[in-house]
């Protein structure tokens, strides 16, 4: 089994960038499998707890602020009206797409946590804690720059304490990082690490990454490039045009229906037609409609019957009258009404 200690920045990156996403769903798979186990020192939770919520508003505020300087800089140049106004269309589409591409990093987020926890998280020893320290007194990678890098030193020495305690043959180690300003080689093969934790890895029990997809590759490449196949198809979410022109036709959908159960009703004689409408209406009494008004019920029934043709517009069986309901009210709480608002 191949055990990997995953850097906070990984993570991070992970959850912001939609096109990584992938990746998340096969580590989940091949931790699920036992294909390989997380090394997950404390340090690494405190520091994702730590910026969880920053990092989250970041992914939605950055769409959002391209999004209008993309708008504005349209609406700005377009000097072909028609043209600007389809674009402007397709921009209120994506408009439209922010929060949920926007909610996806928390989502994401949620799965990380979830991995990360799944396991009792690894203290800090105190052998840990002094090789830190020595680290930053003597200035060596990753404290090599001047800056505080405790968490960083803490990290890769948990590691490396992991990796030396394990006696079980088969087992493997990877460390992999995006840090490679602190981790990697100063001048030249990034993918390399620093020449001040070459004792902690090896051409074959320990190894050291800068790309994800890369270290889970040298556990089963097969699999890995299988799994990123079926986990890189998602659905892309609709557009509002697109959601504004399902509900139109849901809307009148229910509309007939109910014009139709009207008319049947005056057509029986439980439904009358009136010149002028009686309030209070007397106790008993049979359910009203003014004529203008049936005029113009009839006529805009025709107008839905040309537009959306009969075939479109039912009669429904009660299953098919539950999705069409169901439907639109979903719609509608999409667009910002409440739940089962149904009216037309």
């Amino acid at each position: 089994m191949f055990k990997i200690l995953i850097d906070t920045c990984v993570w991070f990156d992970l959850a912001k960038d939609p096109k990584q996403h992938p990746v998340l769903g096969v580590v989940e798979q091949m931790v699920r499998q036992k294909l390989i186990s997380l090394i997950v020192p404390s340090v690494v939770l405190d520091e994702f707890q730590r910026n969880r919520e920053r990092i989250e508003k970041d992914s939605a505020r950055s769409l959002s602020t391209h999004f209008k300087l993309v708008k504005e800089a349209v609406g700005k140049a377009g000097s072909d009206k028609r043209r600007t106004k389809i674009v402007l269309a397709y921009l209120d589409d994506v408009d439209h797409k922010i929060p949920i591409v926007g909610g996806a990093a928390a989502n994401v987020l949620d799965r990380i946590w979830k991995l990360l926890t799944a396991e009792p998280a690894i203290a800090s020893s105190q052998s840990v804690k002094l090789k830190a320290a020595e680290r930053a007194i003597d200035r060596k990678a990753p404290c090599h720059h001047g800056k505080n890098s405790m968490a960083d030193a803490l990290l890769i020495e948990t590691y490396d304490e992991c990796a030396r305690s394990n006696k079980l043959s088969g087992e493997r180690f990877a460390f992999v990082t995006h840090n490679k300003t602190d981790f990697s080689v100063e001048n030249g093969n990034h993918k390399l690490p620093h020449a001040d934790l070459n004792t902690i890895f090896s051409r074959i029990k320990s190894r050291y990454f800068i790309n994800l997809p890369e270290a889970l590759r040298k556990v089963d490449p097969s699999f890995v490039t299988e799994a990123m196949f079926e986990y890189s198809f998602n659905d892309e979410p609709r557009g509002l045009h697109e959601i504004l022109k399902a509900e139109d036709l849901l809307f009148h959908q229910v509309w007939y229906n109910r014009h139709w159960n009207l008319r049947i009703g005056i057509e029986k004689g439980r439904v009358k037609l009136v010149d002028k409408e009686t309030y209070p209406r007397p106790r008993g009494s049979r359910q009203t409609v003014l004529r203008n008004v049936w005029r113009g019920a009839l006529k805009a029934a025709k107008r839905v019957e040309r537009q959306y043709g009969k075939k479109n517009l039912g009669p429904w069986d009660d299953f098919d009258w539950g999705m069409v309901n169901g439907k639109l009210s979903a719609l509608r709480w999409v667009l910002g009404s409440e739940w089962d608002m149904l009216d037309t």
